[in-house]
């Protein structure tokens, strides 16, 4: 018996230890996770701090701010090698793209992105001029020719036009393209007369085949210039004046000119227009000169005939430009980077890339894009290449005659009136909304009601028969 007792002592003992060995064996092994975590956790954060001290420089470093599809791709790749070269100094490029002016302007303006060189429009250089967003760019280079100067002088006045604070506006903005603004139109279905005058976009046999750049500022222009056509014709106004007047009878005169024409426009468009011209289900396009370019190529090819012309009524001349904001990490290599653009055979490329036109004005530029069999109609473009550009056979909408550009003009930034133009842009496009959509809406709010409302009911329902039930459980304990 006692032997027996003895032995289950023992056993017990036994198993208390073991029990005592797990745990110790337990915290033991938990220590050294711990341990070794931290261990772990060392090593990272060496090897990360480690990271950090070989942190590129930021002057090696270029960060591109551009439109999408505005810029020949091989020309851009082949730029850190043309900057070694000029400057003995290793360049990666960083290349973003936008697609709308004032978001980009809104990150300049905010100051967290440090962009070395950006390609607004005229307006939004005037803009960031006005509000002290950008730097000059520097035209002392130690070993590269200033290829800046081969632009147009006729862009350079046009740069120097947005000038404010005191600032020129050529030393801090380069061009890089321009263009026109007018009628894309379908040669088979509108008639060379119509695609001459503004009124046609108001035309009730084009109902529904219209498409309207998406852009407040064209649109503005386009309504008011039509609007006042005869002011004009008498020469009481003129079309610079009437794009840039922003009183509020001119902003309630192009609300209604605008509400007018919705009936034949078929959508609004940012890029998408050229392409549905070229298909043939649209047959009438304000467009820019750029998109009208690519799309009469691109139609060409499937048979579709297409043509551009801008109204007789006047319309208005645009360019984008490079700049250096004030923010920039590397301002070097941005400076480097304009002038690498303007060199002929970059400008060149970019141009038969985005089938806009370069605001270089060289005699490579002049000579590869003469073609005496396809333009056989001289026209006098000295505004642009000067004297020897007095009879050339240049493609017209590229580089429209003189008489075309006479019409034409520059819009301005609208300053401090800009708010309420963009509230009567909001009401023009706020109510564009097809008999079809408004009732697929309501539909949709209505059944979205119908569902919340049935719910209510289920949970109120139920909150009843809880109640209900809870009292005769009262009832019947009492």
């Amino acid at each position: 018996m006692n032997s027996e007792r003895n032995k289950e002592r023992e056993t017990l003992q036994m198993n208390k230890m073991k029990r005592l060995m797990h745990i110790h064996d337990t915290e033991r092994l938990r220590r050294l996770t711990a341990v070794g975590l931290r261990a772990f956790t060392l090593v990272i954060l060496a090897a990360w701090l480690t990271g950090c001290s070989h942190k590129e420089p930021r002057e090696e470093i270029l960060k591109v701010y551009n439109w999408g599809d505005y810029i020949d791709e091989d020309k851009l790749a082949a730029f850190p090698d043309w900057y070694q070269r000029q400057t003995g100094q290793h360049i990666r490029v960083i290349y973003q793209t936008f697609d709308i002016n004032e978001i980009m302007l809104t990150k300049i303006e905010r100051g967290h992105e440090d962009f070395d060189v950006v390609c607004p429009s005229e307006y939004i250089i005037e803009r960031m001029l006005r509000k002290n967003l950008l730097l000059p760019i520097d035209t002392c280079f130690e070993r590269t020719p200033n290829y800046m100067r081969n632009l147009a002088p006729y862009i350079v006045r046009q740069i120097d036009a947005v000038s404010n604070n005191g600032r020129m506006a050529h030393d801090y903005a380069v061009g890089y393209m321009w263009g026109t603004a007018g009628i894309l139109y379908n040669k088979d279905r509108v008639p060379q007369r119509d695609a001459l005058t503004w009124g046609t976009l108001w035309n009730k046999k084009y109902r529904g085949k219209l498409l309207m750049k998406d852009s407040y500022r064209d649109s503005y222009g386009t309504a008011l210039i039509y609007a006042r056509r005869k002011e004009i014709a008498e020469g009481k106004t003129s079309v610079k004046d009437l794009m840039n007047d922003y009183s509020p009878e001119n902003i309630h005169t192009v609300e209604n000119y605008l509400k007018a024409l919705k009936p034949n426009i078929e959508g609004w468009e940012a890029d998408f227009g050229k392409e549905t011209m070229t298909k043939g289900k649209a047959w009438l396009n304000m467009t820019w000169s750029g998109d009208a370019v690519w799309a009469i190529d691109e139609a060409e090819k499937v048979g579709v005939s297409l043509g551009y012309e801008v109204p007789l009524e006047g319309s208005n001349v645009w360019f984008d430009g490079w700049v250096i904001p004030r923010y920039a990490g590397n301002p070097k290599a941005a400076s480097y980077f304009i002038n690498y653009l303007c060199q002929s055979d970059v400008a060149l490329a970019n141009m038969e890339t985005t089938g806009y036109v370069s605001a270089v004005a060289t005699d490579e530029i002049m000579k590869a894009m003469t073609d005496s069999d396809a333009y056989p109609t001289p026209r006098n473009v000295a505004y642009f290449f000067g004297e020897r550009g007095r009879r050339a056979h240049l493609n017209p909408i590229m580089y429209p005659d003189s008489s075309v550009v006479a019409r034409c003009a520059m819009i301005h930034d609208a300053g401090d009136k800009t708010p309420e133009v963009l509230d009567m842009w909001s009401k023009v496009k706020g109510d564009n909304l097809g008999g079809g959509i408004v009732i697929v809406l309501l539909c949709v709010v209505g059944g979205l009601a119908v569902v919340v409302g049935y719910k209510k009911y289920v949970r109120h329902q139920h909150r009843r028969l809880s109640r209900k039930h809870r009292r005769k459980h009262i009832i019947k304990v009492s």
